[in-house]
């Protein structure tokens, strides 16, 4: 998990807001080797040991097979509730206060749990999260990229006709496929009021960052680091202020960046992007939010001060409810000394 910093601690009580968090990728390694024992045939380790293996993955086409085989254990809505509510848990457990949770209910669908038991799974453990541990969650749906077409018709039929309240974001994950086919989809969301929060820029290059800009209406971006190699996107995420959803560990495991020395956060926050730090799928990457903040403290060159202003501008960026923002915003101002 790394080693201590000089920030470790500061970190560790700092609250926050987590962005760019997935439901299936924040399992914990022991929920997944209970669900694997159920589920034998899923191609899934049983043990603990033999998941930190599983984990290590060749490249992104190999981490979207392991996730897959991790959702594939996910077949009752008791297990739906079970992820959902640990996931909290440990988020909260890092002092979130905020999380807005990338959910992929079309996956879930696929495994035979309906919507509505999926959507009364996830509430419920929503619910219960918030008076157990005082986080607040909300749910971004995104369409899997591998299930292409198909999947993107019934999201957006998920999130528009059966969606909670909860409900905030539409998003687009996975292989990173052309993201023009997906406008309808992305219209209709943002008609019912959604926000647009696809990924881009992440395992592909800088173009697919201009296709969710000019053909999704993207309002934030998942990952964005290609958007390093074309300045012309760069100014126009400073001047239309497009906060880019940053995973630095996601990176390096997934191989989209070869070395943490080599991530372009620093370049990207240096030429006045506003970037947020988040962990994507901690427990497959062996990080968490805490440690992303640590690696960010070194990558950016950033004091208490500057973490404060990091933990800040996620809650700032974020659609949280007007209270909640002022409160987690109070929060971090107290705990930081002003």
């Amino acid at each position: 998990m790394g080693e201590r910093t000089a920030y470790t601690d500061f970190i560790a009580g700092l609250p926050k807001a987590e962005l760019h968090v997935h439901h299936v990728g924040s399992a914990r390694p022991e929920t997944v080797a209970r669900l694997a024992e159920r589920h034998p045939d899923s191609g899934v380790p049983q043990g603990i040991e033999t998941l930190r293996d599983f984990y290590t993955f060749r490249d992104f086409g190999h981490f979207i097979d392991v996730y897959l085989a991790v959702v594939s254990l996910l077949r009752t809505p008791e297990d739906i509730h079970l992820l959902t509510y640990e996931v909290a848990e440990g988020l909260a457990a890092q002092q979130v206060r905020y999380a807005e949770l990338t959910m992929t209910p079309f996956t879930s669908v696929r495994m035979g749990i309906g919507i509505e038991a999926y959507t009364e799974a996830i509430e419920d453990a929503r619910r219960a999260a918030e008076r157990d541990h005082g986080i607040v969650l909300r749910w971004i749906y995104d369409i899997p990229g591998e299930a292409g077409l198909e999947s993107a018709d019934a999201t957006i039929g998920y999130a528009i006709d059966q969606g909670p309240e909860s409900l905030i974001g539409f998003g687009l994950g996975g292989p990173e496929v052309p993201r023009p086919q997906f406008k309808p989809h992305f219209d209709r969301a943002r008609a019912a009021g959604l926000r647009s929060l696809p990924h881009a820029g992440e395992s592909t290059d800088a173009q697919s960052v201009w296709e969710a800009l000019d053909a999704l209406g993207a309002e934030r971006i998942g990952h964005g680091v290609r958007s390093i190699d074309d300045p012309r996107l760069v100014e126009r995420l400073v001047a239309e202020r497009i906060p880019l959803e940053v995973c630095p560990t996601s990176n390096i495991a997934t191989r989209c960046v070869e070395r943490l020395e080599d991530h372009p956060i620093r370049a990207l926050r240096d030429a006045g992007v506003v970037v947020t730090v988040n962990s994507d799928d901690p427990p497959m990457f062996g990080t968490t939010l805490n440690r992303e903040y640590e690696i960010a403290a070194d990558l950016l060159d950033l004091d208490e001060q500057g973490l404060r202003d990091l933990a800040t501008t996620a809650v700032d960026v974020s659609y949280a409810p007007d209270d909640v923002k002022a409160r987690v915003r109070s929060e971090i101002s107290e705990y930081a000394g002003g």
